[in-house]
C-alpha cells in the first residue's frame, strides 16, 4: 500500500469527497483505486473561519509501483510513499521449561503493557497491585470526592490502571517511536474496548467510565495467557544480593510483601507510579541508584467550555466533527522560568488527587463525551532540583519533600479539610483574596473554599503564572476573565526523581530491576508509560532467554 500524506477537506466532507480528493491527487482513474484506510484525522484551526481537516491515507492501487515512479518523477513528492509496517513483532518468547517468572510492580499503563506482553510471549508473568481492582478502587476513589474519606492504599494514585484510570484517557505524545510501540498499544486498547476511532484520530481520548472496562478486559487476557494479577499486595522490599566485595552493584533476587511473603525472582519490572513515595525511599535506603528530577507545579484552572469552543473554532463552535475545543499554551517568563498549560480537559472536571492524608493535590478528568460545562487545564511552572530544600546530589529525595510542603499548604489553605483552596482569575491578577464565586462554578470535589492561593506555591511561580494569563488572554479571548477559577495545587506533573537505567532498562547498579514509566522518570502519560512497558517487557524477556541459555557451570 501507499502511504498519502496532507490530504485536506473541509469539516462537511463525506467518503464520496474523500475519495475524489486521492483520486484527484494522484492523477488516476476511479477504477484504479482499490481501498483507502484513514490512518490519522487530523484539523487545522489556525484559521477559526477556515477550519479544515487533514489527512494521512493508506492507499490500496491497481498499479502502486507505476503511480509513486509518476509521481515522484515528476514532482519529487514528499507526500507520497510506501505504507510502513506497523505490525508489532515480539522480540523472543519464552523457551519451553522456563521455570522462573518475572515480577511486575504496579498496574498503571505501563505496568498493564509490560505484564501483558510477558505474557503474551510466555513469560507467565506475576503481576502485584498495592490497590485495589479497578471497581473497588472506583468506590474509594469517590469516597474521597463526596465525603471527604482518604484511604491511602485506594484511590486516584493507587490501584489497578494507575493515575491514568481518573483522566481524560488522552492518548497522543510526542515521543520518539521508530518501531511503532504505540500502535501496538492502542490496538491492545481497542481489542479492550476501546472506541476504533483511537486509531486514526490526531488526539484520542477514551475517559474514564470506558478505562475501567478496558482495564477488567486486560487483566483477564492476563490472568488467561498465564499471568496472575494480585492486589493489595504492597512491596516493602526488593531481594537485593550485593556483589563480591570490590565490585560495585547487586542482583535482583526477589521482592518482600507488607504481609511478610516472599516472592523469589531475577527480573523485576518496576512500574510503581510518580506518587510512590514510600518506595522511593525504599529503593534509596537499598542503595538503587535514583536522581532528583525537574518537574512542574501550579493550578488547575477553569472556564466555561463554551468560551473555550468560540476562541478556538470561532463560528464552527460545536461542529460534532471537531468536538470539544482544547487548547496548549505556554508563556517564557521575565524571571527565567515557563508557565505551561498541561494535561487540558475539554468538558471535564477538577478532581481531588491526594494520596496521603492531611495534604490537597488536583489533576483533571474528563468522560468520553467530554460534555461537562467547563474546560479545565493545569497551569503550570517548571521547577529545578536547585528549587528543592536540601542537597539534592546527596539526598535525591528532596523534590518529594518540596511536593509535600506545597500538598500541606494547599490543605491549610483549604480550611483545613480535602476542600480545595481556590481563587477567582481578576482577584489573583490583583493580588487580593476572593471571597465569594462568579460565573463559573467550580467542579472539584469534595468542594473549595475561596481564598489567596499565593501561600500554596512558591512566589516565584505566583510571579510567573500572574504574567502568563494575561500573555495567554492574547491567544485565546477570555482567558483571563475575572470568574475563571484556579484551584490548588498542582504538584504530581510528573516524578520528582528519577530510577536511571542503562541501554538494556536495567537499574544502573542493581542487575535485574527494570525501572519503567513515569514513577521511574521516562515517561509522561497513559501513551508513553505504555510504550515504554513494551520497551522494558522486550528487554527483560530477552535478558531471560539469554540467562536461560547459558549452561550451568
Amino acid at each position: 500500500m501507499l502511504r498519502l500524506t496532507q490530504i485536506k477537506l473541509p469539516l462537511d466532507y463525506n467518503d464520496a469527497a474523500l475519495k475524489a480528493a486521492v483520486i484527484e491527487r494522484l492523477d488516476i482513474a476511479p477504477n484504479e483505486l482499490l481501498d483507502i484506510t484513514v490512518f490519522r484525522r487530523g484539523y487545522d484551526a489556525r484559521k477559526r473561519s477556515n477550519i479544515f481537516f487533514i489527512f494521512t491515507l493508506d492507499i490500496a492501487l491497481k498499479d502502486e509501483a507505476g503511480v509513486t515512479k509518476r509521481l515522484k518523477a515528476a514532482k519529487n513528492d514528499a507526500n507520497l510513499g510506501p505504507t510502513p509496517d506497523t505490525t508489532y513483532k515480539f522480540v523472543t518468547h519464552a523457551p519451553a521449561g522456563l521455570t522462573s517468572r518475572p515480577i511486575v510492580i504496579g498496574t498503571g499503563p505501563c505496568g498493564l503493557l509490560a505484564g501483558l506482553l510477558l505474557a503474551q510471549m510466555g513469560f507467565r508473568p506475576i503481576i502485584l497491585e498495592r490497590g485495589k481492582a479497578v471497581r473497588e478502587r472506583t468506590k474509594d476513589t469517590w469516597g474521597l470526592w463526596r465525603t471527604g474519606v482518604l484511604d491511602p492504599e485506594s484511590n486516584v494514585q493507587f490501584g489497578e490502571g494507575g493515575a491514568g484510570t481518573f483522566s481524560d484517557g488522552k492518548l497522543w505524545s510526542q515521543i520518539r517511536d521508530p518501531q511503532h510501540h504505540g500502535r501496538k498499544v492502542l490496538e491492545e486498547f481497542v481489542k479492550a474496548g476501546a472506541p476504533e476511532e483511537i486509531l486514526f484520530v490526531s488526539k484520542p481520548h477514551i475517559g474514564t467510565f470506558r478505562l475501567v472496562k478496558m482495564v477488567e478486559k486486560m487483566r483477564a487476557t492476563i490472568h488467561e495467557l498465564g499471568g496472575e494479577v494480585r492486589f493489595g499486595c504492597k512491596v516493602e522490599k526488593i531481594e537485593i544480593e550485593q556483589g563480591e566485595q570490590g565490585k560495585s552493584g547487586g542482583q535482583v533476587r526477589g521482592v518482600v510483601l507488607a504481609d511478610g511473603e516472599k516472592i523469589v525472582a531475577d527480573h523485576v519490572v518496576l512500574a510503581i507510579g510518580h506518587s510512590a513515595r514510600d518506595t522511593f525511599a525504599m529503593l534509596h535506603e537499598q542503595g538503587v541508584y535514583i536522581e532528583a528530577k525537574p518537574f512542574s507545579i501550579g493550578f488547575r484552572i477553569e472556564h466555561p467550555q463554551a468560551l473555550i469552543d468560540r476562541a478556538r473554532f470561532g463560528p464552527n463552535a460545536g461542529n460534532e466533527m471537531l468536538g470539544a475545543a482544547d487548547y496548549k499554551l505556554v508563556h517564557h517568563c521575565a524571571n527565567g522560568r515557563s508557565a505551561y498549560s498541561f494535561c487540558m480537559c475539554p468538558g471535564g472536571q477538577v478532581v481531588a488527587a491526594t494520596s496521603e492524608p492531611g495534604r490537597v493535590v488536583t489533576n483533571g478528568m474528563s468522560q468520553y463525551s467530554r460534555a461537562e460545562r467547563n474546560a479545565n487545564a493545569a497551569l503550570v511552572v517548571g521547577v529545578e532540583p536547585k528549587d528543592f530544600p536540601g542537597d539534592y546530589k546527596t539526598n535525591p529525595l528532596v523534590g518529594i519533600d518540596f511536593q509535600r510542603h506545597w500538598e500541606s499548604m494547599a490543605f491549610a489553605a483549604g480550611g483545613g479539610t480535602y476542600k480545595a483552596p481556590a481563587q477567582r482569575v481578576g482577584d489573583f491578577l490583583a493580588g487580593r483574596p476572593s471571597t465569594q464565586l462568579g460565573e463559573v462554578d467550580p467542579s472539584y470535589q469534595p468542594g473549595v473554599h475561596m481564598t489567596d492561593l499565593s501561600s500554596c506555591v512558591p512566589p516565584y511561580v505566583i510571579d510567573c503564572l500572574r504574567e502568563a494569563i494575561p500573555a495567554f488572554d492574547k491567544q485565546i479571548r477570555g482567558f483571563a476573565m475575572d470568574d475563571a477559577i484556579l484551584t490548588g495545587v498542582e504538584t504530581r506533573t510528573s516524578s520528582p526523581i528519577r530510577i536511571t537505567r542503562n541501554g538494556e532498562c536495567q537499574s544502573l547498579n542493581t542487575r535485574g530491576l527494570f525501572p519503567a514509566g513515569e514513577g521511574a522518570g521516562y515517561a509522561g502519560g497513559i501513551l508513553s508509560a505504555a510504550v515504554d512497558g513494551i520497551n522494558v517487557a522486550e528487554a527483560l524477556a530477552l535478558s531471560m532467554v539469554q540467562k536461560a541459555a547459558k549452561p550451568t557451570p
